[in-house]
């Protein structure tokens, strides 16, 4: 199975409601769609979103990274090659982690098609069923509340809800969605780099304080400020998990030396694809440290890719939050994994499973 052309298109999907967080607002998802033929006739499929506030890539970087510099350089590579081919991808280009992602999920995919297995089963098998969480906007009180009730009604056990907007409407935002969902459903703060060291710990000890037992709170300061993530998480019981901080293993290995945090997210947007990731989780697993697998505001392509990865490593990714399909008005894409609210399952087909996908337009 050689490499005989890299494809790519653009699929856009509106969101149920606007995606809000102390970064940014957004009322869709667009990726880039990329497509991997072979000789054989199969074809893998891996995306990618813009996401410039955390990863600095936007389209125009993503699309120009993969016809450029990674297309040349893969064409003709015999899939079997995997190792091979991962290096090839990885030493291309620097940064540019989202073409790198997308493009290495495709990899895999025809890796684990050309072995006629599910890509879970490849990566180390597992059982294959997850639950996600997920995310309540930031936005009024009353709002993120309803909004938080309605998404337990559609079986959600486990909030990611969105703070770091102001740190005094934070504590009662957090304290009204505990008291309405309180014995129904778990809370896991995100404040996306929103908070200082000092006013994280203000506010996550008046929470406790007042009786708001968090599963965790992510990312509460800016990604460069390692040192801050240390403070809070020296300084309050609540875990604290490293998300913008940590990209690849360098980063994780660090964090870990500093002790900085309890739990790291990981991403493929953040990785550069799968591979980074799965060494993310063996050294975590080494450390005994927890994983959370995670998302961009991505459609299923890329995030099917990422539970693949949550069944194969579940033995030290314990948390996921992988709801960008859930927040979608409707899924275009027909593959193996099945996004069922909470709940999300892997079939039989091999590789990602993609049949189709409704709606994307092919880039010259």
């Amino acid at each position: 199975m050689k490499i005989t052309n890299i494809r790519l298109g653009m699929l856009t999907i509106p969101l149920k409601t606007p995606f809000k967080t102390a970064l940014r607002t957004v009322q869709q998802i667009e990726d880039v769609v990329v497509i991997v033929d072979t000789d054989t006739g199969h074809s893998g499929y891996g995306s990618a979103p813009a996401t410039a506030v955390i990863t600095g890539d936007i389209h125009g970087s993503i699309i120009d990274a993969i016809k450029s510099v990674l297309k040349p350089k893969l064409l003709g590579q015999q899939i079997a090659d995997l190792n091979h081919i991962i290096r090839l991808i990885q030493g291309a280009i620097m940064k540019n982690y989202s073409a790198k992602a997308a493009v290495e999920m495709a990899v895999y995919d025809l890796f684990a098609q050309l072995y006629q297995a599910p890509l879970y089963k490849v990566l180390g098998g597992g059982v294959p069923k997850i639950t996600t969480d997920i995310t309540i906007s930031v936005d009024y009180i009353d709002k993120m509340v309803a909004d938080s009730l309605s998404a337990v009604e559609r079986g959600f056990e486990t909030l990611k809800v969105k703070v770091g907007k102001d740190i005094g409407v934070d504590i009662e935002r957090v304290k009204a969605i505990y008291a309405a969902v309180a014995g129904k459903a778990l809370i896991r703060l995100d404040a996306n780099q929103g908070w200082t060291a000092k006013e994280a710990v203000y506010a996550l000890r008046k929470l406790e304080d007042a009786g708001v037992r968090l599963e965790l709170v992510e990312q509460p300061v800016k990604a460069y400020d390692l040192e801050g993530l240390k403070y809070i998480t020296e300084r309050v019981n609540t875990p604290v998990m490293a998300d913008e901080s940590s990209f690849g293993p360098r980063e994780v290995i660090d964090l870990i030396k500093m002790r900085a945090a309890d739990i790291i997210n990981i991403k493929l947007m953040k990785t550069g694809g799968i591979a980074n990731a799965i060494k993310i989780a063996d050294i975590c697993s080494f450390y005994d440290m927890q994983c959370m697998i995670g998302c961009m505001l991505e459609g299923s392509i890329s995030v099917a890719a990422a539970v693949h990865v949550a069944v194969a490593k579940s033995d030290v990714i314990t948390k996921i939050d992988l709801d960008g399909p859930s927040l979608c008005a409707f899924d275009p894409v027909r593959s193996s994994v099945n996004f069922n609210d909470a709940d999300i399952t892997i079939g039989t087909a091999p590789g990602l499973g993609i049949t189709a996908i409704e709606g994307l337009i092919m880039l010259p």
